[in-house]
């Protein structure tokens, strides 16, 4: 069920079934010496596909996936060569454009499975507003937070997800080791973790000089990859599914919204 594949009276005909759209979001940008840059989109996609055909074999939910978009907020990773870079308001016109064709061709509902670190903070503002305007549920998940328990006891040097690490590059393997260049995966690095709770800019370059890596990826293995695969996306295809995600929003911007007695 890829959207570019298929035709127009095909997709008028799956938004008039209440099929879900499912968007990949990602990044173009530096995955150090081993991963080639379009890493965050890709997986992202896979992973879209994935879940997206989970669930249809269970008969749960129909859903077609977008080409993903490959354009992130990276400019973090900048100084290391690779990078292209969207600012926060060229981000959110992108989406909001999507979802504002979506509602246009009938459909009712969109899932954003983001695939790189960046993007977090911006969708979240991103698809609220989105929901707000065009009056529709607009539902994120960053892949790693689908599963982050089952994940960790997956990986052996890492309790998480982290840049070009144990469990990114264990994916690739998994989906296509012939882009993996193994024998340039770079030794960890002991960068100091932020403190928790505070946020501010901070390039790569300060967490992660010279290798743009963070996490042991020489710990990587295609059985990992899959195992990762498994679990992310069997979530993600039960989530396409919760009724909890997709009820309408509370159209709070409504003119006397606020009136009726709330007793």
């Amino acid at each position: 069920m890829r959207w570019e594949t298929m035709t127009g009276p095909e997709l008028r005909a799956l938004a008039g079934a209440g099929a879900l759209p499912v968007l990949p979001v990602g990044s173009l940008e530096q995955h150090g010496p081993h991963l080639p840059v379009w890493t965050d989109s890709f997986i992202a996609h896979q992973i879209a596909l994935r879940a997206a055909d989970l669930a249809a074999c269970q008969g749960a939910c129909t859903a077609v996936v977008l080409p993903p978009i490959w354009l992130g907020l990276s400019e973090h990773h900048l100084p290391f060569g690779g990078t292209l870079s969207a600012d926060y308001a060229a981000f959110n016109a992108v989406l909001r454009s999507v979802v504002r064709s979506l509602r246009a061709l009938g459909f009712t509902r969109l899932l954003v499975v983001n695939g790189h670190g960046g993007n977090i903070e911006p969708l979240a503002v991103g698809v609220r507003e989105a929901a707000h305007e065009f009056a529709m549920p607009v539902v994120s998940i960053t892949w790693p937070q689908a599963a982050p328990a089952e994940i960790g006891q997956i990986l052996d040097t890492q309790s998480q997800v982290m840049h070009a690490c144990e469990a990114e590059t264990s994916v690739w393997l998994a989906l296509d080791p012939a882009q993996v260049r193994m024998e340039l995966a770079p030794a960890p690095l002991n960068t100091p973790p932020t403190p928790a709770g505070y946020s501010r800019f901070y390039s790569f370059w300060e967490k992660a000089a010279p290798t743009g890596v963070r996490g042991d990826a020489r710990a990587a293995t295609a059985a990992k990859g899959e195992a990762i695969l498994d679990v992310v996306c069997r979530r993600i295809a039960d989530a396409m599914s919760e009724p909890a995600l997709w009820t309408v929003p509370d159209p709070v911007w409504t003119p006397g919204r606020g009136l009726p007695d709330a007793r």
